[in-house]
């Protein structure tokens, strides 16, 4: 019998139809069937939504913070313009804008909170952030120098119970000296419009104002707490920042994105990497199920193997009719994953909307996973993974069926027939 003629996986296939005489083994088959296809499903759509997550969570991090800052030793730095002009056509460089920052505190009737100041210029602003389209409209015209306005995040303004026109009194740690003591420096301000990035540990805690009313604030004359940069690749802002003040006289402060909001980013990966593995065990217990399915077929067509065997099969082809039968499950199980995985990552911003409705609970709270809504973003490479591991698995779950069908003996397996 010529091993070579397609046979062996005419007959696996077979095997694979369910029939009366043992409809329990075809059970068993669709029950494996339908586990690869769950773990593949909820491996490809639970990956999609944390990569969505991620770069929507990076997104709107680096609309709001720069990619590095260069700040001066002490917090003030009065050569900010000529280091501006300095490194502002250095490589990579896109932008350069001056800050000032400080913490303080903000309060409105008896409500009060502690907020981080940071004050802009707004022409350089522009260049470097994205901030201005989270104004709702308005933009940073509303601040002008005197005038004393503030941009405050909406989920602060809601706290504080004040909407745009409002006053609310800024106070700051640095007091100054009077006859009855030394008394919290603080200034009135309005409260011009309110940013929504999306994002409630910003929103809760995000004040802006002009610089040159920062300035006076903060007692700083002509100098800035610090520089923000912008560069044409936000991954290479680590190196490159470290550039910038190693190649500058002086002692300086120097941040990135990455290093101040980096445990977002690391806590995701974790959380990828064991959700992998987790989801990975569903696959396996299919797996399992294969072996048992084919054990149970094996079990079952002692008789036909036996018959084989005598027309002049051999033992690779006993391998192949039944690696051929647990592959064509792992194969379909993982084909429908993929498939269902993708609907699913697909539609999840609107299947999210649609369970929040029925169920009436918030299923993304913004205070918890710092978005309003559950995007995702599929990843060529990950699914591609996944559907080899799910494939590899389903084929190993063959071996050992596949072994003992052929070590099977023709006259034993006939004597044990009669």
């Amino acid at each position: 019998m010529s091993s070579g003629a397609g046979w062996q996986a005419w007959i696996g296939m077979r095997y694979l139809r369910p029939r009366r005489s043992n409809l329990f083994a075809g059970f068993i088959s669709v029950i494996a069937m339908l586990g690869i296809a769950l773990g593949v499903m909820a491996l490809v759509a639970v990956l999609s939504v944390m990569n969505g997550f991620e770069r929507e969570l990076e997104r709107r991090i680096l609309d709001i913070v720069a990619h590095a800052t260069l700040e001066g030793d002490g917090g003030r730095l009065d050569a900010w313009r000529e280091i501006a002009a300095e490194t502002g056509g250095g490589p990579g460089v896109v932008a350069v804008a001056p800050f000032v920052e400080g913490r303080g505190m903000l309060v409105a009737g008896e409500r009060s909170s502690a907020v981080d100041l940071r004050a802009v210029q707004p022409d350089a602003e522009r260049r470097v952030s994205a901030l201005e389209r989270h104004l709702g409209g308005r933009g940073f015209g509303e601040l002008e120098p005197g005038k004393w306005r503030v941009l405050l995040g909406r989920g602060l303004a809601e706290k504080l119970g004040v909407v745009p026109g409002d006053k609310v009194l800024a106070v700051i740690a640095k007091g100054d000296v009077t006859p009855a003591g030394v008394v919290p420096r603080q200034r009135q301000l309005t409260v011009a419009a309110l940013i929504d990035a999306g994002m409630y540990e910003f929103d809760q805690g995000l004040a802006i104002l002009h610089i040159e009313d920062a300035r006076r604030l903060f007692r700083l004359g002509d100098a800035a707490t610090g520089l923000r940069y912008t560069f044409d690749d936000a991954a290479t802002a680590p190196a490159r920042i470290r550039a910038i003040a190693e190649g500058l006289e002086g002692r300086y402060y120097i941040s990135d994105w990455s290093r101040r909001q980096g445990n977002f980013f690391r806590s995701i990966q974790v959380t990828k990497s064991i959700m992998f593995f987790v989801l990975m065990l569903v696959v396996a217990v299919a797996a399992f199920n294969i072996i048992s399915t084919l054990v149970m077929v094996v079990k079952e067509k002692q008789a036909d193997i036996a018959i084989l065997r005598t027309l002049g099969a051999g033992p690779r082809d006993m391998i192949g009719i039944f690696m051929t039968q647990g592959s064509v499950i792992g194969v379909v199980g993982t084909v429908a994953g993929v498939l269902l995985g993708l609907l699913i990552a697909g539609n999840v911003t609107a299947i999210t909307a649609g369970l929040q409705r029925l169920t009436g609970v918030t299923l993304v709270d913004p205070r918890v996973y710092f978005i309003s809504e559950l995007p995702a973003a599929v990843r060529g490479g990950e699914v591609l993974v996944i559907a080899a591991v799910a494939l590899a698995l389903g084929v190993l779950a063959t071996l050992y069926p596949a072994w003992r069908a052929a070590k099977t003996q023709p006259a034993e397996a006939l004597r044990h027939e009669v």
